[in-house]
């Protein structure tokens, strides 16, 4: 029995070492791509051969200081403000809504729950162009609140919150509600601590949705200054210049938020699914 769990461990040691170098195949392929001379990307393209002696940091002296550089770092800038506001507000409001499903019990909550559901199936591409009257109409074209306010309650993250939220100890807020604590004070002092593994867990997939955005944005944004780096790095690439070193460059600093915020919030990721998925 000791033989077949310890073959049973190396088996899925080794499949996991396997797909993990699979997945890290693409970041080293353009992490040497971003240390090229761009003859090089321009005559082989992206490509796996490490050759010391092209290697060096002109690229991204040449994206730090060119014209571009000052963009670039506008760039960097408007996505980093987009993304924490995108996050905080989606998570916020979407866990309300999703606690709200979790936990009460009220006249129409099945039906306003599948129509979430319903929500969730529609394409976004289906919604931009009402939506883009809507903020028209607004007149927040061209601002962050354009970006962030048409979906700064995601259902899917609705549903996830109310998957969890389910499962919490109703025992709590009865005692809450004794000792006087309002409906909302249940909330932020009792049940949102509890909490806790479904905001690192969502925080992580929203950030990194809002994060890699494109076509919501770039319909949005019509100023250079206000464009996020996605947008950014897309404009780089033209029919009269390539700017490869640049965009190649680029492209691995955008991946260093990504990476600081599973960092920060791994420990709740796994919990926070896991826990979400299952009721009671």
């Amino acid at each position: 029995m000791k033989k077949k769990n310890r073959m049973a461990s190396m088996f899925l040691v080794s499949y996991f070492i396997i797909v993990c170098l699979i997945v890290l195949f693409p970041f080293y392929a353009l992490l040497l791509a971003a240390f090229k001379p761009t003859a090089d990307l321009m005559r082989y393209g992206v490509d796996l051969n490490l050759n010391w002696e092209s290697m060096s940091l002109n690229n991204f002296r040449t994206l730090f200081a060119s014209s571009t550089g000052d963009l670039y770092f506008h760039w960097y800038k408007n996505s980093i403000i987009v993304t924490v506001l995108y996050t905080f507000f989606s998570l916020l409001f979407s866990s309300l809504v999703g606690y709200g499903f979790g936990v009460y019990d009220f006249k129409g909550k099945n039906i306003l729950f599948v129509l979430v559901l319903v929500v969730m199936m529609i394409p976004t591409e289906i919604l931009i162009l009402p939506l883009y009257r809507m903020i028209i109409n607004l007149g927040i074209i061209d601002t962050y609140t354009g970006v962030i306010a048409p979906f700064a309650i995601a259902p899917i993250a609705i549903f996830f919150f109310r998957q969890f939220a389910s499962g919490l100890p109703r025992e709590l807020m009865d005692a809450g509600r004794i000792d006087g604590c309002s409906e909302y004070g249940l909330y932020f002092r009792i049940m949102m601590p509890l909490m806790l593994p479904a905001f690192g867990a969502m925080a992580i997939l929203q950030g990194m949705r809002s994060w890699n955005d494109l076509l919501w944005p770039l319909i949005v944004l019509r100023t250079e200054t206000n464009f996020t780096l996605p947008i950014g790095l897309t404009a780089l690439i033209s029919p009269y210049e390539d700017n490869l070193d640049i965009l190649i460059a680029g492209s691995i600093m955008t991946i260093i938020p990504m990476m600081l915020l599973f960092l920060f919030f791994q420990r709740y990721f796994v919990a926070g699914l896991t826990a979400g998925g299952v009721k009671g």
